[in-house]
């Protein structure tokens, strides 16, 4: 089981994304910009980070600019959903929207995996 944080201004995307990850048997978490994903980042370091590219207050990219900047959070893998796939600039990973479940979950745990594999 891993700690996992789900950041989308989309209430609808955080419960279904959040809702597969704990089909999975994930613990997480959600919040909804990039500020707040950013707080709870430093709060509970997580795992995995899975975030919206475009979100009011703090969009994806400040929010993995300002992970990748700070020494605690910096190798965090980060998987970026976006619409826009070129948007997606220091993330670990890129999920087009509209994506399925399985495609998520296949990369959430790839993720995961390089992630133990590189400590």
């Amino acid at each position: 089981m891993a700690r996992i944080l789900v950041v989308d201004d989309e209430p609808d995307e955080r419960f279904l994304v959040g809702r597969t990850l704990k089909n999975q048997g994930h613990d997480v978490t959600v919040a909804e910009n990039g500020a707040a994903g950013l707080q709870v980042a430093r709060e509970r370091i997580p795992d995995l980070v899975v975030t919206d590219v475009m979100m009011p207050v703090m969009d994806g990219i400040e929010f993995i600019r300002r992970l990748r900047g700070d020494p605690a959070t910096a190798g965090i893998p980060i998987l970026a959903a976006s619409g826009d796939t070129h948007l997606a600039g220091g993330a670990d990973a890129v999920l087009a929207k509209p994506y399925d479940d399985r495609r998520l979950a296949m990369i959430v745990n790839s993720l995961l995996k390089k992630g133990r594999e590189g400590r």
